[in-house]
């Protein structure tokens, strides 16, 4: 007896049809994997499509006795340009058994080796560029790899140039090519009786195709016209005879196939260079691997057609890159008669199949819990191997059997070329260190929105560059120099570069501080940027300073390649870099404080390089960073600079130099951040009861290229309070309408050399509420107009600064409120704040219940000033976020969790424990409402149960959709009410109900359980008590049990906890 296909409910006759995203049919099609699992059924007018999602399927689908390949609804779009071409014939057509024997030899090893100078022509053509554009360009990588792509495969398999790389402007031909995919997709997806309403669209597309076939059969007729005694595939398509028939192929036919070929042969792979960068810069140590064997095997000389089969790495690097990122994301099959695949699902004759290689690739049955990691090592050729003989079909991205993909050893030696020049030339950075992977499909996919940096290594010219690349012998490059992506000398003085790694901003902050303080001691900072910038190229012949996070002891996003090349070195490579370190880190996390920036401080030193000043370290579990910085830049570094280089500057030629100037004037304008994109508000409410502290809640609807997964964050970027700003206003007399433009003597985060509103500058650009510095206490105190206020203000900066300023909070704005008599001016005052940071929300949804929006749950911080009593303090970005309505906009980015903090992949099999308390149950909403839609999409899962402590009832958040979850087995609550007598079955806190539950909690650790714990620093460290005295009682009970001698050692039930975190025991904790 079969079982029925599950499927997205649908609409009459139009079935799924209007719920697939035509941007991103993928995107949605991954969506109905997630909640459906191995096999599901979609349904469009007219017809239907079952998709299939499992290693164990394909391998079925993959056998050529049973199924064959299929034209889906796309292709035979398609065929209106090409027609019974290789790729879109079908099997019985006599044209592709013609045109396939024909070209099979033209692909054999021969064949293919001999067009490697010609590939190698047009790839240096591409390196020149971007070397002579140097490393301040933004490389614009999909649009370059598609222009080398399509010219490689132009000149090596018909003698024609698109010098594509010498016109700013793509040939009509990309651009139509482009086009006529997109459409193809779209029209695939329409009802037939639509075509009538999209004449515009059928014309354009009837227009694209002309394109298409004009210029494929321009290169046939001056073939003909010029015959020569070239090899290639043109010659193959005019000359070649089919053993089986004894017949040539046609002139249509020769233009279908060339058409054909320049679609497909460059399409899918200029997507595999760009997923293979994106991929290798966003994973260093993989980066530095292979790079090293490029190093090895083919050193500083030219690279020749025998160094293709030396880099096994590289090899294993573009197997990863299309089996995380498929650049033909499904393929299609049929039934040649009534099949039941999977043992129970009925497949009929001729039924349209879709093998969805982007979720297949990833099948946790053959990969485990890393299948959507990106490990290049799983791909060399052993283990690559090993994995085709346990599973096989477990990777199809050039097709299967007889209709696999003919080019394949064309790609495949054009992208080791290409992947060999690039890193044996260039060091490569994110334009964006906070962008990550978007799609933009057609019947392909590639990157959206990927923008990168490349800077020559080991201080190699464009000129050397060039010598090496036509074979010729440069002469030995000087030392690296500095070349940062953001250099410009903004003020005259000794340069210093500064580079900094950050993930929330707040180092970055440090750094754009540093650079304005530079100024008044005499130096220029030509170079401000991300410490990736810096890999393999810190400059020597000026004082380096190095600002950087730690993150549960790994390095910030963008410092992840620098700290894998610093680890790589071995020599004295940094001897001459004088250099300074400071670090930010957070003392919850004992075991990794500050390891990053002491691993940066020590390697240098290791390196060869020379300190300039101690390492300077801050705690942000203190509320001090900035205070702290500055002291270390008044009290260490600077003491140090002019200890080492002399007094250069005269810091103290002023009380206090701003570094800016303001003008006001009349023009409106503003200027926003370029990190965050903007998305609407959909719906807010509240969540808590009367007397519970107020918990609310914010649906948010995303840029459309934004996505996200469960336990993901959600970066804010906020504007002051009303009344903060209205203060500020206040205090310097500035209309409502005052407009100020900037003049700045070091970069800095403020808009300038344009107008801009005041009000505008004081919301959106400064953190008001920033409790003062003690650098910016004595800046008041210096122009205090009376000798007693200067000394409260002293005192404020010494003995009483923590109790007084950083416990309270107090202000820079408080300060001035209550010594109102300072005569500071607005731009001082501006110098004194550091820029608005983004705030981080977990996001309390799951994509499965919609892709396109993601909601917050958030406390409303709001309590009395410490600094006032008489005033209210507010959470900066919390009350943003109430001040919200439906239909406002705000600015917003998606930042990824630590990569533990995501469901485990086979949830069929691995048991969850959630544990929350308050508003740390935002990211278990989302994972419940994730496993609730995959249940209601008929998978079984396996047990999952949250622990969740609040006050009462009255805060119990989300009861009513946790009640209808746990009814559907999509989860089981365990709650601890702290407000109320007795608690619930005794317990007050969430670590006592685990503790009652410990038993339950033990069984479900046997069976493979993953933990997660979401709260505050007070929750993680009583969770993680409860879990190690957890831990201790079993063991107590085996020894009783006779089951082990061992009795419960509290360290070494400690070292076990440390052993399973992040790995079976995944924390996200908050101040």
């Amino acid at each position: 007896m079969s079982e029925p296909i599950p499927e997205p409910p649908g609409w009459p006759i139009l079935g799924n049809a209007f719920e697939i995203d035509l941007e991103f049919p993928l995107g949605t099609f991954n969506k109905w994997a997630d909640q459906y699992g191995d096999l599901f059924r979609v349904r469009f007018p007219g017809r239907d499509m079952v998709f299939v999602t499992s290693q164990a399927l394909v391998h079925e689908l993959c056998d050529e006795k049973r199924f064959q390949k299929g034209i889906n609804a796309a292709l035979l779009e398609v065929r209106h340009g090409v027609h019974d071409g290789l790729f879109t014939a079908r099997l019985d057509e006599p044209n592709w058994g013609i045109a396939h024997r024909v070209l099979m030899p033209a692909f054999g090893p021969m064949p293919i080796q001999s067009m490697f100078s010609e590939m190698h022509e047009i790839a240096t053509q591409l390196t020149l560029k971007w070397a002579r554009h140097g490393p301040d360009e933004r490389i614009m990588v999909t649009d370059d790899f598609t222009r080398l792509t399509l010219d490689i495969l132009s000149l090596c398999a018909m003698n024609f140039r698109f010098n594509s790389f010498y016109h700013d402007e793509m040939h009509p031909f990309i651009t139509a090519m482009g086009d006529f995919l997109v459409e193809s997709g779209r029209r695939s997806q329409r009802p037939p009786v639509m075509g009538f309403f999209y004449r515009a669209a059928n014309q354009k597309f009837a227009d694209d195709i002309d394109i298409l076939r004009s210029t494929a059969e321009s290169v046939l007729e001056a073939r003909k016209a010029h015959p020569t005694d070239r090899k290639d595939l043109l010659a193959a398509m005019l000359d070649g005879v089919d053993p089986k028939t004894g017949l040539k192929m046609t002139d249509k036919s020769i233009i279908d196939n060339l058409i054909t070929f320049l679609i497909a042969g460059h399409e899918t792979t200029s997507g595999l260079l760009s997923f293979a960068f994106y991929q290798l810069i966003k994973h260093p140590k993989a980066y530095a691997k292979a790079q090293k064997e490029v190093d090895e095997v083919i050193g500083t000389g030219t690279i020749r057609p025998e160094h293709m089969n030396k880099l096994p790495y590289i090899n294993a690097i573009l197997r990863e890159t299309l089996r995380l990122n498929p650049t033909i994301p499904l393929t299609g099959v049929e039934a040649k008669q009534d099949e039941v695949i999977g043992g129970k699902y009925f497949i009929p004759k001729g039924q349209p199949m879709a093998l969805l290689l982007a979720k297949v690739h990833l099948d946790p049955a053959v990969h485990g819990d890393t299948a959507n990691d990106f490990i290049p090592e799983r791909m060399l050729d052993e283990n690559f191997d090993r994995l085709s003989k346990e599973f096989p079909d477990f990777w199809k991205p050039f097709g299967n059997g007889q209709r696999a993909c003919i080019g394949r050893p064309f790609a495949w030696q054009e992208a080791l070329l290409v992947m060999a020049m690039l890193l044996q030339n260039f060091d490569f950075t994110l334009e964006d260190p906070d962008y990550e992977l978007q799609y933009k499909q057609t019947l392909t996919t590639k990157p959206k929105g990927f923008y990168m940096r490349g800077g020559l290594r080991n201080g190699l010219t464009p000129t050397e560059l060039t010598d090496r690349l036509s074979g010729g012998s440069p002469k030995p490059a000087a030392a690296a120099a500095a070349r940062s992506t953001k250099t410009k000398p903004q003020a005259e003085g000794k340069p210093m570069s500064i580079y900094y790694g950050s993930n929330t901003g707040t180092c970055e902050a440090l750094a754009q501080r540093l650079a304005l303080d530079a100024t008044a001691h005499g130096y220029a900072v030509t170079v401000l940027d991300t410490l990736d910038a810096a890999a393999d190229k810190l400059p020597k012949d000026r004082p380096v300073v190095i600002l950087t996070a730690s993150y549960e002891g790994q390095p910030p996003d963008n410092a992840i390649q620098f700290t894998k090349w610093l680890e790589g070195l071995k020599g004295d490579e940094l001897e001459g870099v004088s250099y300074s370190v400071y670090g930010c880190g957070h003392r919850d996390w004992a075991q990794t404080f500050h390891r990053v920036p002491k691993l940066v401080d020590e390697t240098i030193e290791a390196r060869g390089g020379s300190r300039i000043s101690a390492l300077g370290v801050t705690d942000a579990a203190n509320g001090e960073m900035f205070e702290n910085f500055e002291q270390w830049e008044d009290e260490v570094f600077w003491p140090a600079i002019e200890e080492k280089y002399g007094v250069v500057g005269d810091a103290d030629g002023e009380a206090f130099s701003p570094g800016i100037s303001v003008q006001f004037s009349a023009p409106r304008s503003s200027t926003l951040r370029q990190d965050v994109k903007e998305a609407v508000v959909l719906d807010t409410k509240v969540l808590t009861g009367p007397g519970a502290g107020e918990k609310k809640h914010i649906e948010i609807q995303l840029p459309s290229d934004m996505t996200y997964r469960p336990g993901d964050y959600l970066a804010v970027l906020p504007i002051n309070p009303v009344k903060n700003v209205n203060r500020a206003m206040r205090r310097f007399n500035l209309a409502w309408d005052s407009h100020i433009t900037i003049e700045a003597d070091a970069k800095t985060t403020l808009p300038t050399s344009v107008p801009v509103p005041a009000y505008d500058v004081l919301g959106a650009y400064v953190e008001l509420a920033q409790p003062a510095t003690k650098r910016s206490i004595l800046a008041l105190a210096s122009l205090a107009p009376a000798p007693t206020i200067a000394a409260d203000l002293t005192t404020l900066a010494g003995p009483s600064y923590t109790a007084e300023i950083s416990r309270k909070r107090v202000s820079v704005l408080d300060l001035l409120e209550r010594f109102p008599s300072i005569p500071l001016p607005f731009s001082s005052f501006l110098a004194l704040l550091p820029p608005m940071r983004v705030r981080q929300y977990s996001i309390s949804s799951s994509p499965l219940r919609d892709p396109h929006t993601a909601t917050l749950t958030y406390s409303l911080l709001s309590s009395p000033s410490l600094a006032d009593p008489t005033t209210e303090h507010v959470g900066v970005a919390s009350s943003y976020l109430a001040s919200l309505a439906k239909g406002d906009r705000l600015n917003v980015s998606v930042r990824p969790s630590h990569s533990a903090f995501h469901l485990p992949e086979e949830p069929e099999k691995t048991p969850v424990v959630l544990i929350a308390a308050g508003a740390g149950l935002a990211p278990f909403r989302g994972f419940v409402q994730e496993r609730a839609a995959q249940i209601a999409a008929g998978r079984t899962l396996a047990e999952a149960f949250l622990f969740f402590g609040c006050r009462s009832e009255t805060d119990d958040l989300y009861r009513e959709e946790f009640d209808r979850w746990e009814k559907m087995d999509a989860v089981k609550v365990m709650r601890a009410y702290s407000r109320v007598e007795g608690g619930v079955e005794g317990c007050k806190r969430v670590d006592e109900r685990l503790w009652k539950e410990r038993e339950t909690l033990m069984g479900l650790w046997d069976k493979g359980a993953k933990i997660y714990v979401c709260g505050s620093r007070g929750v993680g460290e009583s969770v993680k008590k409860a879990v190690v005295k957890i831990a201790m009682d079993g063991q107590r009970g085996k020894v009783e049990r006779g089951e082990s001698e061992q009795e419960p050692d509290e360290k070494k039930a400690l070292r076990w906890f440390e052993g399973i975190r992040n790995e079976r025991y995944a924390t996200d904790v908050f101040d």
